[in-house]
């Protein structure tokens, strides 16, 4: 049994000193796709079989059935058996302004009986047991040159490196946790895999991100009929099947979000009252980055009402402000219209950052 080690949370300090990165407008939505490993890094070997191999398989399966919908825009961090550094995976989808950031893997274990997929999120809850996962993914930054300097003297391999927390990672953790459910169902349903569930874990590669980012652990290649079954072409096909209709349905929730109940509630003396959250202050995010940008509309492809909020080495930017749930949702879809396909609504109450299904439980009248 692998050592169990103390984790609290991952440290933000990966914001990379060369990155001056702020979503900007896209007329398509773009996703990264990254397979684990290669190169010099063969990923895990189990039963003989080679990570870096399946995962790439994966993935450029998923991208030729991604690369045949119009709307879509699908970039690699590696086509070929090449090693990538964790840092520049993350740095690609950044360079993009990527709207979705999908990492595929295999997964090992020292008892060959363990099966089953699971999807990750760069999050706070987390186990022992992830620890051991996020633990074999990240010690590929020593097959890396200039670690020490990339990484700032991080290591996997202790704990207290792991100490700190993850500020710009909430912006992003609800989109991811949707996404990452749908590749678990999607897997649980469509192909009969075990489900062990949609996991928070410091997984380096979703860290450097700065987009709804997920994990992929496709399978345990020590286990027998598994890794059987993940080196096939069928198993390969099926996989990357699931993967991107995930992405599809993720994509087309974006735009399905709309609480469309809030439209049949009545208005009194001309005002929908059931809209209207005194105490909550909606807005639009429409980027988040390490650049300082002035909220000008030139610099947000014309868009007026554009505020800044400051948060560790970074900034959020948020486009208009209202305690009416049905105006923000039409500023959403004019934030979408500008080309800001990754946009969502948050909810401020008292000045805190609140989640949004706390603000809209139903107020008092």
């Amino acid at each position: 049994m692998q050592t169990k080690i103390k984790y609290l949370l991952v440290s933000f300090i990966f914001l990379l000193t060369s990155m001056s990165f702020v979503q900007s407008p896209s007329n398509k939505f773009v996703v990264v796709l990254d397979a684990g490993h290669g190169g010099k890094d063969p990923g895990n070997l189990g039963n003989g079989l080679k990570e870096k191999n399946i995962a790439l398989n994966i993935v450029l399966n998923i991208g030729k059935e991604l690369e045949k919908l119009d709307g879509i825009k699908v970039i690699y961090t590696r086509k070929s058996d090449k090693f990538i550094d964790l840092h520049e995976r993350g740095a690609i989808a950044n360079r993009a302004d990527a709207d979705l950031f999908v990492s595929v893997h295999c997964d090992a274990w020292t008892e060959s009986q363990v099966n089953g997929a699971s999807t990750f999120v760069l999050g706070t809850k987390r186990s022992e047991t992830n620890f051991d996962v996020a633990k074999r993914e990240n010690e590929v930054i020593f097959l890396e040159e200039n670690h020490e300097k990339n990484y700032e003297g991080f290591d996997p391999n202790n704990p207290e490196s792991l100490i700190g927390l993850m500020l710009m990672t909430e912006d992003y953790l609800d989109q991811s946790i949707q996404l990452a459910s749908y590749v678990q169902n999607n897997f649980t349903n469509q192909l009969r895999r075990k489900n062990r569930g949609v996991k928070q874990e410091g997984f380096i590669v979703l860290h450097q991100t700065y987009m709804p980012s997920v994990l992929i652990e496709t399978g345990f290649l020590t286990n027998k009929k598994e890794g059987r079954y993940l080196s096939s072409n069928k198993g390969q096909m099926d996989m990357a099947m699931a993967i991107k209709e995930a992405i599809i349905k993720y994509k087309t929730s974006l735009n399905d979000s709309f609480d469309s109940s809030v439209l049949d509630e009545p208005t009194r003396d001309g005002v929908d009252t059931s809209s209207v959250y005194p105490e909550i202050a909606f807005k639009v995010q429409i980027a988040a980055g390490s650049r300082k940008l002035e909220t000008k509309p030139y610099n947000f492809n014309g868009l007026n009402n554009i505020t800044m909020d400051p948060i560790g080495n970074g900034y959020r930017y948020f486009y208009g402000e209202t305690s009416n749930y049905k105006e923000i949702l039409k500023l959403k879809e004019v934030a979408l219209k500008k080309g800001y396909s990754s946009s969502f609504i948050v909810a401020y109450k008292n000045g805190e950052r609140i989640k949004m299904e706390d603000a809209l439980k139903r107020h008092s009248n």
